[in-house]
C-alpha cells in the first residue's frame, strides 16, 4: 500500500510540473507584459504626484508671500500714519516759537533739527534766552524808577547801544526765520505730495496684491479640481487596467491551450530559433557582393604591398643616413631600435591580406553573406588592430629619428623645416590608421552576439569608413609632398651618397605607390557606400511574427548548418539496404499480437513455475537433511563397528572389556554442501538453528529405534523449510519493487535537476539579455551624444570657415571699390589735365610740340 501510495503521488507531482512548466512561459510573457504596463502607470502617478506637490509648493509660497505683503502693508501704514503726525508736529512748532520770539525778543536762529527731542530742548533755551532778554528791554525802557527794581532783583543793566545791537539782531534773526519758515512750508509741501504719491502707490500695490491673491485662490481652486479629476482618471484607468488583465488572462489561457494542442513545435516564433532558419536572398546581390569584396582583395594586396614597400625601404635608409653602418660607423640606439622594429614589418602585413583572403574564398554564391554571418571580417579586424598597434609603437623612434636627423651638423635651416613638417605628418598617418581600426571593430562586432550597438549604426560605421579612406589618401599625399622636398634638399648636400639617392628614390616611389592605392581605393569604398549600406534583400521565416524592429536577423552558423543539412541530404539519396520481406514482417507481427493475447497464459505459466520452483526447494531442502541424517547413522554404524572390533580383539586376548565412552556425535556436511552441524547449523536461505535443535537432533539420532522421533523431526523441518522459502520469495519480490521504485526516483529526480539546471540557464540568459540590453542603451547613449558633439564641432567649425570667406569676400569687394574709385579717380584727373591742356593752347599760352 505505502509503495502504491508513492507511486500515485509521484504521478501526480510528474502532471503538476508537466502542468507547471507548460504554464511557465506563458505566465511569465503574461507577467512581463503586466510588469512594463505596471511600470508605466506607476510613472504616470509619480508624474501627477510631482505636479500636485509642485502646485502645493506654490500655493504655500504664495500663500507666505501673501503674508509678508500683508505685514509690509500694515507696517506702510504704521509709519505713513507716524508720518503725517510728526509732520503736523513739525508744522506748527514752528509757528509757536516764532510768534514767543516775536514777544520776548531777539534770539538767534535755532538749526533745524530731525530728532524731536533735541529740537525741543533747543526750543527750551531759547525761551529761557527771550525771555532774559525782554526783561533787559524793559528795564532799559522804565528808566530811572525802575534801577532799584533791577538791583533788587539781580538784573544787570545794559548800556543803550548793546540794547540797539541785539534789537538789531532780533530783527534780523526774525527775517531769517521768517525766510526759514517759508522754506519749511514749502518743504512740508512737497513731502506731504511724496506722501501722497506713497500712499497711493501702497494703495495700487495692494489692490494689485489682493487681485493677484484671488487669481491664486482661483488658480488654487482650479488646480484642485484637476486633482480631483485625475484621482478619478486614475481610479478609472485601474478599473480598466484589471479588465484588461482579466481579459488578456483569459485570452492566454486560450491561446495557450490552442498552441499545447495544435501546435507541437514552432521555431519561427522565438527569435533565438528564427535566427538559425536558411532565409531566402537575392543572388545577385550575393554575385555582386563578392565581387566588391574581390576587388577590395585587389586594393588591399596594393595596399600591403606598397606598406612593407614603404617600410623595408626606410629601415636600409635608416640604416646608412645620419651615419652609414656600412662604413663601420655604429648605429645611434634610436636608429638600431628603429631598423628591428622596421625589420618586422612582413609579420605584421601579410596576415592582414591572408585573413581578407580567407575571407573572399570563404564566399559562396549560393549562401548568404551579411554583416551577421560574415565572421571572417573578425579575423581581419583582429590582424589590422596588431597593424596598428605595430605602427604606434613605431612612431615614437620615427619622430626621434627625425629629430636626429635636425641635429647633424650639415643640416640646414630649411631642411630642418621641412624634417619638422614631415615630423608633424607621421601622428596623423598613426591617428588615421587607428581611427580605421576602431570603425574596422565595430563594423566586425556585428557579427558576434555580444554587439555594443545597434544595426542602425553600421551605415554611419561604413560612412566613417568613407571619410576615413579619404583622409588615409589626403595624409598620404601630404607625407609624399614632404618627404619629396625633403629629399630634394638632402641631395644637394655634399656629404649625399648614390646609395642614400638610390634608397631615398626607392622610399619616394613607394609613397607614390601609397597614394595611388589610396587615390584609387577611397573612391572605389564611396562609390559602392550604398550598397555596402544597404540591407540585403532576405527575410527569414515567420517575419509577421518577428518582434525584432531592426528586422530580420541570420545567425553566423547558418551557413554551416546548411552545409550540414545539404550532406545529410545527400547521404539519405543513397539506396537503402535489404529489408525483411513483407510476408515475413506480416508473421511477427502476427506472433506479436499473439504473444500480446497470451499475456495472461503466460502469467499463469509464471505463477505455476514458481510454484514448482518452490516444491524443487523443498525437496531439495528435505534431501539435503536426509543426507545428513544418513551421514550421521553412517558415522555412527562405522564407530560402532570399530568399537565391536576392538571389543573381539580383547576377547581374543583375554582381556576385561571396558566400557566404551559416550560417543558424540556430530552432524557433519559434505566438503560440496553449504550447510555444517555442530553447535549451530548454518543452512542456506533457512537461518540459523540453534544449538537446542542441534543437541536435539544429535540426541534423536542416537537411537536407532525411535523411528517416530525421525519422523517429527522430518515433519518440523520441513514446515519449517516451507516458511523460511515463502518469506524469502516475499523478501525478494519487495526488493524488486522497491528496486524499480527507487530507479524511477532516481530517473525523476535526475529529470527533476536537469530541469531546474534548464531554468538556470535559462534565468541567467535572461540576466545576461538585461545586462546586453543596458549595455547597449548606454552605449547608444554615449555613441548619440559622441555623434552630436562631433557635429556640434563640424557645425562650429563650418561657420568659423563661413564667416571668415564671407569676411574675405567682404574685404575683397572693399578692395574693389576702393581699386575702381581710385581708378575713376585717375582718370578724371588725367581728363582734367587733357583739358587743361587744351585750354591753354586754345588761349595761346602753350603751344602744342612740333612734329
Amino acid at each position: 500500500m505505502a509503495s502504491g501510495d508513492i507511486q500515485n503521488k509521484y504521478q501526480r507531482l510528474a502532471q503538476e510540473y508537466a502542468k507547471m512548466k507548460s504554464q511557465h512561459s506563458v505566465l511569465k510573457k503574461a507577467v512581463i507584459d503586466e510588469q512594463s504596463k505596471v511600470a508605466e502607470l506607476t510613472e504616470a502617478t509619480k508624474l501627477k504626484d510631482l505636479s500636485i506637490r509642485k502646485f502645493e509648493q506654490e500655493i504655500d509660497s504664495l500663500t507666505f508671500r501673501n503674508q509678508q505683503l500683508a505685514k509690509r502693508v500694515t507696517v506702510l501704514q504704521d509709519e505713513l500714519d507716524s508720518a503725517s503726525v510728526k509732520k503736523k508736529n513739525k508744522f506748527f512748532a514752528p509757528l509757536r516759537s516764532t510768534t514767543d520770539w516775536s514777544m520776548k525778543g531777539p534770539v538767534e536762529p535755532a538749526p533745524v533739527v530731525a530728532d524731536p527731542s533735541v529740537f525741543g530742548e533747543d526750543l527750551q533755551k531759547k525761551i529761557q534766552e527771550n525771555e532774559r532778554l525782554h526783561m533787559q528791554y524793559r528795564f532799559a525802557a522804565g528808566g530811572n524808577d525802575d534801577q532799584g527794581h533791577l538791583h533788587s532783583s539781580n538784573f544787570p543793566c545794559p548800556p543803550p547801544f548793546q540794547v540797539h545791537q541785539e534789537t538789531e539782531e532780533h530783527r534780523q534773526v526774525v527775517a531769517s526765520l521768517q525766510v526759514r519758515l517759508e522754506q519749511l512750508e514749502k518743504e512740508a509741501g512737497q513731502h506731504q505730495s511724496v506722501l501722497d504719491s506713497i500712499h497711493q502707490n501702497h494703495k495700487a500695490l495692494v489692490d494689485k496684491l489682493q487681485q493677484e491673491k484671488a487669481m491664486l485662490e482661483v488658480k488654487l481652486q482650479k488646480q484642485e479640481t484637476d486633482v480631483r479629476d485625475s484621482k478619478r482618471i486614475a481610479d478609472h484607468c485601474q478599473q480598466q487596467l484589471k479588465r484588461v488583465h482579466a481579459d488578456l488572462s483569459y485570452r492566454l489561457d486560450d491561446s495557450t491551450k490552442v498552441i499545447q494542442e495544435k501546435v507541437i513545435f514552432n521555431d519561427t516564433k522565438y527569435q533565438e530559433l528564427n535566427v538559425l532558419n536558411v532565409p531566402t536572398h537575392d543572388r545577385k546581390h550575393q554575385v555582386k557582393a563578392k565581387e566588391l569584396i574581390g576587388q577590395a582583395l585587389g586594393y588591399i594586396a596594393d595596399l600591403v604591398s606598397g606598406m612593407s614597400n614603404y617600410l623595408t625601404y626606410a629601415e636600409q635608409r635608416s640604416q646608412i643616413f645620419p651615419m652609414d653602418s656600412t662604413t663601420g660607423e655604429p648605429l645611434s640606439p634610436i636608429n638600431r631600435r628603429l631598423c628591428q622594429y622596421l625589420h618586422e614589418n612582413a609579420a605584421h602585413l601579410r596576415p592582414i591580406e591572408q585573413s581578407f583572403r580567407s575571407f573572399h574564398e570563404g564566399l559562396k554564391e549560393d549562401a548568404l553573406t551579411t554583416l551577421e554571418t560574415a565572421t571572417g571580417i573578425q579575423d581581419f579586424s583582429e590582424k589590422f588592430h596588431s597593424y596598428v598597434a605595430y605602427m604606434e609603437k613605431l612612431l615614437p623612434y620615427q619622430l626621434r629619428s627625425l629629430e636626429e636627423e635636425c641635429a647633424v651638423s650639415t643640416c640646414s635651416a630649411t631642411l630642418e623645416a621641412r624634417n619638422m613638417e614631415l615630423h608633424a605628418s607621421l601622428p596623423k598617418l598613426t591617428a588615421t590608421l587607428s581611427k580605421l581600426d576602431n570603425y574596422l571593430s565595430l563594423i566586425a562586432a556585428a557579427s558576434k552576439s555580444s554587439r555594443e550597438h545597434p544595426r542602425t549604426n553600421q551605415a554611419a560605421f561604413f560612412t566613417q569608413m568613407a571619410g576615413g579612406l579619404n583622409q588615409l589618401h589626403e595624409v598620404l599625399k601630404e607625407i609624399s609632398k614632404h618627404y619629396n622636398t625633403k629629399v630634394s634638399l638632402e641631395h644637394q648636400l655634399p656629404t649625399a651618397t648614390q646609395k642614400l639617392k638610390t634608397t631615398d628614390e626607392c622610399v619616394v616611389s613607394s609613397l607614390v605607390a601609397l597614394v595611388s592605392c589610396t587615390g584609387k581605393f577611397a573612391p572605389f569604398f564611396s562609390s559602392n557606400l550604398e550598397f555596402f549600406v544597404s540591407r540585403a534583400g532576405y527575410r527569414t521565416r515567420g517575419v509577421s511574427l518577428c518582434r525584432d524592429t531592426e528586422g530580420p536577423v541570420s545567425s553566423p552558423v547558418v551557413t554551416d548548418l546548411r552545409d550540414r543539412a545539404t550532406s545529410y541530404i545527400s547521404r539519405l539519396k543513397r539506396p537503402c539496404p535489404e529489408s525483411v520481406p513483407y510476408k515475413t514482417a506480416v508473421l511477427n507481427r502476427r506472433t506479436l499480437l499473439s504473444s500480446t493475447e497470451s499475456r495472461e497464459g503466460l502469467a499463469q505459466q509464471l505463477t505455476t513455475a514458481q510454484e514448482k520452483i518452490r516444491g524443487l526447494e523443498q525437496e531439495k531442502e528435505h534431501w539435503m537433511l536426509e543426507a545428513q541424517l544418513l551421514q550421521v547413522r553412517l558415522e555412527k554404524e562405522t564407530k560402532r563397528v570399530s568399537q565391536l572390533e576392538v571389543d573381539l580383539r580383547q576377547l581374543q586376548a583375554g582381556q576385561v572389556l571396558t566400557p566404551a565412552p559416550p560417543v558424540e556425535v556430530t552432524l557433519t556436511a559434505a566438503p560440496g554442501d553449504r550447510k555444517s552441524v555442530g553447535s549451530e547449523v548454518e543452512t542456506s536461505m533457512l537461518g540459523k538453528l540453534e544449538s537446542s535443535v542441534a543437541d536435539e537432533l544429535v540426541f534423536l539420532c542416537q537411537s536407532s529405534e525411535s523411528e517416530t522421533r525421525e519422523q517429527l523431526i522430518k515433519a518440523h523441518f520441513t514446515g519449517r523449510v516451507t516458511e523460511l522459502t515463502s518469506q524469502l520469495q516475499l523478501a525478494d519480490s519487495k526488493a524488486v519493487n522497491f528496486n524499480s521504485e527507487c530507479r524511477a526516483l532516481q530517473q525523476r529526480l535526475g529529470l527533476a535537476e536537469k530541469a531546474k539546471e534548464k531554468f538556470q540557464e535559462e534565468l541567467q540568459t535572461a540576466q545576461q539579455k538585461i545586462a546586453q540590453l543596458q549595455d547597449e542603451l548606454t552605449t547608444t547613449t554615449s555613441n548619440y551624444e559622441s555623434q552630436l558633439s562631433m557635429m556640434s564641432e563640424h557645425l562650429c567649425s563650418m561657420n568659423d570657415k563661413l564667416t571668415q570667406q564671407r569676411d574675405e569676400i567682404d574685404a575683397l569687394k572693399l578692395s574693389n571699390k576702393v581699386e575702381a574709385r581710385k581708378g575713376k579717380e585717375d582718370e578724371k584727373e588725367k581728363l582734367q589735365e587733357v583739358v587743361d591742356s587744351k585750354q591753354l593752347i586754345n588761349d595761346g599760352k602753350m603751344y602744342p610740340p612740333l612734329d
